[in-house]
C-alpha cells in the first residue's frame, strides 16, 4: 500500500462519528485499516528482532503479564504511513481539547516538526509497539507517557480477530470522573481496525466550564488464543 493509498484509507472514515465518540467516551473505533494480509505480515514481524530496540516482558515488570516490542528506526513502510495518515486527522481534535481545558496546544501542522521538538525535548526513541498476548494475559491500566512531551490521542490496531483467533482481550479504558466513580468502556478491536483513544486526558463538561477527567487504558485478560496489536503513538519516547 502507498503512503497516498494509506493516507486515502484513514482519511475514509467517518471522522464527524470518531469526533462525537471521543467527545462521548474518551475512545472511538475507526473503518478498516488494513487488510488481513497485511495484519499477518505486521503480526509475523514480531519475530523479526533486528526491527526492534527493545522487547518488554510485562509480568517482569507488573505491567501485566504479555511482551511488546519497540520498533527501531527506521519504521517499517506500513507503519510510518499510518502514523503520517492519522496525524492530521487527530491534530484538530487536540488543538480543540486543549482549547476547552485553557492549555497550550504545541502540536504544528505536520508530524515532522512535531517529532523534532520531542526530539528536542530530549525524548528520542521510537515508541511504536508490537503487542503480543497469550492465554492469561492482560495489560495493566496506564498511560504511555514517556516525558513532557506528548500528544493527546494514540491509536491500536487490531492485528487478529476477536472470537476466531482469540477470545477476552477487550480493550480497557477507564475514566476518571470529576467528584464521581470512576467509567470504565470496554471495546473488542477486530483485525484490521483501528480505535483512537486518549493518552491521559479529556475535557469533559463541568458546572464551571471544561474539566480535564484523567484517564488510562489497558487489555482485559485473554481466555484462549493469541491477541497481537499494532500501537500508534504520536510522540517519542526519553
Amino acid at each position: 500500500m502507498s503512503s497516498t493509498r494509506t493516507a486515502e484509507r484513514v482519511g475514509a472514515g467517518d471522522w464527524a462519528s470518531i469526533v462525537e465518540e471521543l467527545d462521548a467516551h474518551g475512545c472511538a473505533p475507526t473503518h478498516r485499516l488494513l487488510t488481513a494480509a497485511q495484519c499477518r505480515s505486521l503480526a509475523d514481524s514480531y519475530d523479526r528482532t533486528e526491527r526492534f530496540r527493545s522487547t518488554v516482558d510485562m509480568a517482569r515488570h507488573r505491567f501485566g503479564s504479555g511482551q511488546y516490542r519497540y520498533f527501531t528506526e527506521p519504521l517499517p513502510g506500513l507503519v510510518r504511513e499510518l502514523r503520517a495518515a492519522f496525524y492530521p486527522l487527530l491534530l484538530p481534535i487536540a488543538r480543540d481539547w486543549a482549547a476547552r481545558l485553557g492549555r497550550p496546544a504545541p502540536w504544528p501542522d505536520t508530524l515532522e516538526e512535531w517529532l523534532a521538538h520531542c526530539h528536542a525535548a530530549g525524548q528520542a526513541k521510537c515508541a511504536q509497539i508490537l503487542l503480543r498476548y497469550g492465554p492469561g494475559d492482560w495489560n495493566a491500566l496506564h498511560r504511555d507517557l514517556f516525558g513532557e512531551a506528548y500528544f493527546p490521542l494514540q491509536v491500536v490496531v487490531g492485528l487478529d480477530a476477536p472470537g476466531t483467533d482469540y477470545t477476552g482481550g477487550e480493550f480497557l479504558l477507564v475514566e476518571q470522573r470529576p467528584r464521581a466513580q470512576s467509567r470504565g468502556t470496554a471495546t473488542p478491536v477486530p483485525r484490521g481496525h483501528g480505535l483512537v483513544f486518549t493518552t491521559r486526558d479529556r475535557p469533559v463538561a463541568s458546572r464551571r466550564g471544561w474539566s480535564a477527567a484523567p484517564v488510562r487504558h489497558g487489555v482485559s485478560t485473554i481466555r484462549s488464543g493469541r491477541r497481537r496489536t499494532l500501537g500508534l503513538v504520536f510522540h517519542d519516547a526519553a
